[in-house]
């Protein structure tokens, strides 16, 4: 069945295929499947149309036909989002930045790298390694994810402890309005007072406010050495303890600060089947993945030995296994990883990510792990984060339901109403998009959404560029 024939195309978009060419805009059928949803679990959705340009002039054309023909537009990057801030509408078009990509320069003396928004994140930290520079943000996704898709979301990872999230990595903007105003601020300081800093209202955003489509990337020195360590902690005080000292004795080294609640650990120790690297078979409160970046292995290598020797001496730790190779830091970091086995192993289930206080932590867990079982009978959950940061995630699942059966109503219920409880945030580094849209008040006052709701306006007054996303 054709979704839209050329006779029901509004003008400007047939216009818009003369000007772009017919490969850069599809009608109906002729949509790709990735273009009708992101990762979220929402079902395809058939856009009217997508767009394919392969610069900001034609984004800010598709934009301009948009805007004269009253359509709704999505941006989309990667499509690995899990809130559903790419997923069109029935109707909308999907304005795909998937042929955006490269690396336009890298700029050593300011430590930069201008590149298109389209481009993978693996790429983006390829060619800084190449070049003798470290990209720091880093996720699961990376082979797929774009980087404005990352920067739309504003995307956390693994190493927001040391380097921030990705708004701290970005120095310039290009962006295209709403109204097809192409917005060029390309800047490589580090200081730069001139005025507000505009780059901010568009990172975080999901695409609400404009389409990204270059970007000026910080870049930092290649690590000499990675170090690492598997740590076992009798409860969740020795956890905070353990974080204040790598934060004390390890200094800015301390790249990454992964916890696992022992439910976890027997999750992916005992049904994924990734090896337990600790001695003994006895199972601790908590398990935390230590990580550094040093500058020369020679030195960093005895004061990360020494730091773990002193814990060990002090009875901090329960347990505790060093990686003496990459294939150890990587056998480490596959017990954190193994989330992404889940599927196979549990069936169908549900994640959430979640932000709180540290100290709050495994009191939340504590409450939200009981309140799931009384109010879904057979619920189980699993805890599991980057805590060093305040990110927990989260995955709660009835054993032998489908997706479709997975009371995630009710679990959403739970999960953020203690979430508002306990002072948090609905969304830690995944975005807002439809999905936690309903929740955004648990985390935002009545000021704060009102005075997003007023940018939205003054930026996007006809509300065409991904309505009823975030606010």
């Amino acid at each position: 069945m054709t979704l839209a024939s050329p006779a029901a195309v509004p003008q400007p978009l047939l216009a818009l295929r003369e000007s772009l060419g017919a490969s850069a805009v599809l009608f109906g059928d002729e949509v790709p499947q990735r273009n009708r949803n992101d990762w979220s679990t929402q079902p395809p959705a058939h856009p009217l149309a997508v767009v394919r340009p392969v610069d900001a002039a034609g984004v800010s054309a598709a934009l301009k036909a948009c805007r004269a023909a009253g359509l709704a537009v999505v941006p989309q990057g990667g499509l690995t989002g899990l809130c559903g801030g790419a997923r069109p509408e029935d109707g909308w078009v999907a304005l795909s930045l998937e042929r955006m990509v490269g690396i336009e320069e890298i700029d050593p003396a300011s430590a930069t790298m201008t590149v298109l928004a389209g481009t993978p994140l693996e790429l983006v930290q390829r060619a800084a390694a190449e070049a003798g520079f470290y990209f720091a943000l880093d996720l699961g996704a990376r082979g797929s994810c774009a980087i404005g898709g990352n920067l739309s979301t504003n995307a956390g990872g693994n190493r927001v402890i040391r380097y921030g999230m990705a708004r701290e990595l970005v120095l310039g903007l290009e962006v295209v309005l709403p109204d097809g105003t192409v917005m060029t601020s390309l800047n490589k300081m580090l200081k730069n007072n001139a005025g507000y800093d505009l780059k901010h209202l568009f990172i975080g955003s999901e695409g609400t406010l404009g389409i990204i489509t270059r970007i000026v990337l910080r870049l930092h020195p290649q690590p000499g050495c990675t170090l690492s360590a598997l740590c076992a902690l009798p409860d969740y005080d020795g956890v905070v303890r353990l974080l204040g000292a790598a934060r004390g004795g390890l200094g800015p080294l301390l790249s990454a600060f992964e916890v696992m609640w022992p439910d976890y650990w027997q999750v992916v120790t005992e049904r994924v089947g990734v090896r337990d690297p600790l001695t003994g078979s006895a199972r601790h409160g908590h398990y935390v993945l230590v990580e550094v970046q040093g500058t020369d292995e020679a030195i960093d290598g005895p004061r990360f030995q020494r730091w773990l020797e002193s814990l060990m001496e002090e009875g901090a730790l329960a347990d505790a296994a060093v990686a003496q190779s990459v294939a150890d830091t990587q056998a480490f970091w596959a017990l954190r990883d193994a989330c992404a086995e889940f599927f196979p192993t549990l069936g169908p289930h549900v994640s959430y990510d979640v932000g709180l206080a540290v100290k709050s932590m495994d009191a939340y867990v504590r409450a939200c792990k009981a309140a799931l079982a009384v109010r879904i009978p057979g619920c189980e959950s699993v805890y599991y984060g980057h805590i060093g940061d305040g990110n927990l995630h989260l995955v709660a699942w009835v054993p032998g339901l489908s997706v479709e059966q997975q009371p995630k109503e009710a679990m959403d219920e739970v999960i953020y109403g203690l979430v508002r409880e306990f002072g948090g945030t609905v969304s830690a580094e995944h975005g807002i998009g439809t999905a936690k849209k309903r929740w955004l008040g648990h985390a935002r006052n009545p000021e704060e959404i009102a005075l997003m709701k007023t940018l939205k306006a003054a930026l996007d007054p006809l509300g065409l560029l991904n309505p009823g996303k975030v606010v």
